[in-house]
């Protein structure tokens, strides 16, 4: 019984030895732990203040935000990243104060490759500042070059974007383009910085595709430089051909025919140089297409092209059938219903009761027939205009539609000459009739009162 007090005393007075060791370790680890989490709260605080009073963060989200978008708030981020930090080192030194090796192992082998990746990282930030720098000089490069070319009012004033009720805002193209040369110089950096990472597993479909990029950046050049010279060629040619229609007369040409009703508010003089315009257009479109050398997207597209392209010269005389024979059915028209007028076609159909007066009315007869001609006329334009564009069902079904359009009229003709007929045998019939009426009363009189017929 003694030996089992001794044996618990002993333990006992070994724990507290033991304790008592440890103690001041203990109180050393929390000392460290607590005045390391003021020292990186304080810094994290000196960090989120100074960048405040600093326009750091704003360059900073800067460089990964298009012009105009709301600049993000980074100054809390980057201050927990450095309390976080502080707090790495405070608890290395806690764990290694406690003589706790099992967990101070892995965090010095942690920091150690932290250490041991620093420089990496320091490369890859000096390699995306160089970027930036680059990126930005291009991209004011860009821009004053274009603005000093005015682009922007070449093109149309930018594109127009619309928001819901707001008004519409105005994209530029000269700031799409400098976005575009801005970004593209990250593009090319991407492979160093991710070499300087020493991120393998990324940096070989990056460099492929960069790879890729760069070699089509010379195709895509040329297809931008032959659409532009070819859109600048169009757009002078078109205002050189509707000026000089304009001041040859073509538009009061237009007027007197009767044009203006059929193109509305856009003259024939403006209309033919967007005519002129597309035609210039379609085949510089196939060459810039051409140049793409992207056969999936381009051969499709082009050969879509080249079959409007083919069918041009016979839209063209479709178009020029059409014109003619619309002139010439206004033309026609008017003859047709000034002879009807001179004729005494109109009186003629008042007499019959298939037409009113024509102070009550705002169309004469001929007038209506004169309509008539010009919707024959442009039937048979129509037909012929089918023709040349190869739709010969659709040219059958016009023909066979004019074939009874003209049975139509032939038979109100017919019904029309029964009813002048009819009238005229109704007016003589009457006159006979009224006529024979006042002979038999006169011979009955003379029967009645002989002295009045010299009896």
């Amino acid at each position: 019984m003694s030996n089992l007090g001794a044996s618990l005393q002993e333990s006992f007075s070994t724990m507290v030895t033991g304790v008592s060791s440890y103690l001041p370790h203990l109180v050393a680890a929390l000392a460290i732990l607590i005045l390391g989490w003021l020292l990186a709260l304080v810094i994290s605080k000196l960090v989120r203040a100074g960048l405040r009073r600093t326009t750091l963060d704003n360059k900073i989200a800067g460089w990964v935000r298009a012009e105009g978008e709301e600049v993000p708030d980074v100054e809390a981020p980057i201050s927990r990243v450095v309390f976080w930090l502080v707090m790495v080192f405070v608890l290395m030194a806690f764990f290694s104060a406690l003589k706790l090796t099992v967990v101070t192992g892995p965090l010095n082998s942690f920091l150690d490759e932290i250490f041991q990746y620093a420089p990496r990282i320091l490369s890859a930030g000096l390699l995306l500042l160089v970027a930036w720098v680059v990126a930005t000089g291009i991209r004011w490069l860009v821009r004053t070059a274009l603005d000093a070319a005015k682009l922007d009012e070449r093109v149309g004033d930018g594109l127009k974007k619309e928001e819901e009720g707001d008004k519409a805002d105005s994209v530029s193209l000269t700031k799409m383009l400098a976005d575009t040369a801005y970004w593209l110089v990250f593009l090319l950096f991407l492979p160093a910085v991710l070499d300087a990472l020493a991120l393998d597993g990324l940096l070989g479909p990056v460099r492929t595709m960069v790879g890729k990029v760069l070699a089509f950046l010379p195709n895509l050049f040329a297809a931008v430089i032959i659409f532009l010279l070819g859109w600048f060629v169009a757009r002078i040619v078109q205002r050189i051909v509707a000026n000089l229609l304009a001041a040859i007369g073509l538009d009061r040409l237009a007027e007197r025919v009767g044009l203006e009703r059929v193109l509305g508010q856009q003259s024939l003089s403006k209309l033919v140089g967007l005519v002129v315009y597309t035609l210039i257009l379609i085949p510089v479109l196939i060459s810039a297409l051409s140049a793409l050398q992207l056969e999936a997207i381009t051969a499709p597209a082009s050969a879509m092209l080249e079959q409007i392209l083919a069918a041009l010269p016979a839209l063209f005389g479709a178009t020029l059938v059409l014109i003619v024979a619309y002139v010439v059915g206004r033309v026609a028209a008017g003859l047709v219903s000034n002879l009807l007028e001179a004729f005494g076609f109109d009186r003629m159909l008042q007499r019959i009761g298939l037409a009113r007066s024509s102070e009550s009315s705002e169309t004469t007869p001929s007038a209506i027939v004169g309509h008539l001609v010009v919707v024959v006329v442009m039937l048979f334009a129509t037909i012929e205009a089918l023709g040349l564009l190869g739709f010969t069902q659709l040219a059958g079904l016009v023909s066979s539609f004019t074939v009874f359009l003209g049975n139509v009229i032939l038979g109100l003709a017919i019904f029309g000459l029964g009813l002048y007929l009819a009238n005229v045998a109704a007016t003589t019939i009457q006159a006979g009739a009224s006529r024979q009426a006042g002979a038999l009363g006169w011979r009955s009189s003379c029967w009645r009162v002989p002295w009045r017929c010299g009896r």
